[in-house]
């Protein structure tokens, strides 16, 4: 048995740097976490003004770097809800006519914005497993009648499509909430095309974080927790099969206080990056 699959009596006495990062199964219930994180994200799409560790909406968006004229584009509810933690898009250098996967799409502000940048004969399609979510996606797609999007209901670690469909892959905040990252990876190299770009913005750590805060769900579910050094994440990546360019840092802020105070322990940080696939 590998220290990625250890139980978690095995793990009890390891120290930080010792503990799984890419597959924290050993460490949280996932079943726990799972409920906790749909739980947040129903808040964060039901709720513009719930009490979180973070920031949403479009002053968050434009802080973050989006360009006005983009987000004046699409549905002005699906930016309420956003909870993004940096923007990505630039790197994604998404194309017209491309076909875009959103990992963890929550009410749809990326794949909206991505929409636009591919036009009515591209697709995009959006991934979550919160029905809240997607139900308000769909609704607003509905609404504002573009036609070429599509969301689904499902994990990102186990997606409902072929192998090489999609020529760019992106993601943001939702990857650090998965317990199971290296499949999450995995995945996404699975169904990008030979050259195709993954681009993602997540919270990652300067450190590891102690199994205490590991074994926190609800820190979890406030994109804390999760968070794996940065070293880790980008090597992850690279092991899928892809080449990491570019890495660079969000002006991205946790407002709770709790939230803080782990992030100053741990050098926790919103990153953006981008990767291309081999051929």
């Amino acid at each position: 048995m590998t220290r990625e699959q250890a139980a978690p009596q095995d793990v009890a006495t390891e120290s930080a740097e010792d503990l799984p990062q890419l597959d924290a199964t050993a460490l949280v219930e996932t079943a726990e976490l799972e409920a906790r994180v749909k739980e947040m994200y129903r808040q964060v799409a039901e709720d513009a003004d719930a009490d979180l560790h973070f920031e949403t909406g479009r002053g968050l968006a434009e802080h973050l770097g989006y360009p006005a004229e983009l987000l004046d584009r699409i549905p002005a509810e699906a930016i309420e809800s956003f909870a993004g933690v940096g923007y990505h898009l630039e790197l994604a250098a998404i194309g017209r006519h491309e076909a875009v996967l959103d990992l963890g799409s929550g009410s749809g502000t990326d794949v909206f914005c991505a929409a636009r940048l591919v036009g009515e004969q591209g697709r995009v399609v959006g991934v979550d497993f919160t029905p809240e979510q997607i139900g308000k996606a769909t609704r607003l797609r509905d609404a504002a009648q573009i036609t070429w999007v599509e969301f689904a209901e499902a994990p990102i670690d186990d997606l409902p499509f072929d192998d090489e469909s999609f020529d760019v892959v992106i993601s943001n905040g939702v990857i650090n909430l998965s317990p199971v990252k290296a499949r999450v990876f995995a995945e996404a190299a699975r169904v990008l095309r030979p050259e195709g770009r993954l681009a993602v913005a997540d919270i990652v750590s300067g450190r590891p974080l102690k199994e205490k805060t590991r074994r926190n769900t609800e820190l979890w579910a406030a994109c804390i927790a999760g968070a794996i050094p940065r070293r880790n994440y980008a090597d992850a990546i690279e092991q899928t099969g892809l080449d990491v360019g570019e890495i660079r840092e969000n002006p991205y802020r946790f407002i709770s206080e709790r939230a803080v105070d782990a992030c100053s322990t741990y050098g926790v940080e919103s990153i953006s990056l981008v990767a291309h696939k081999r051929t």
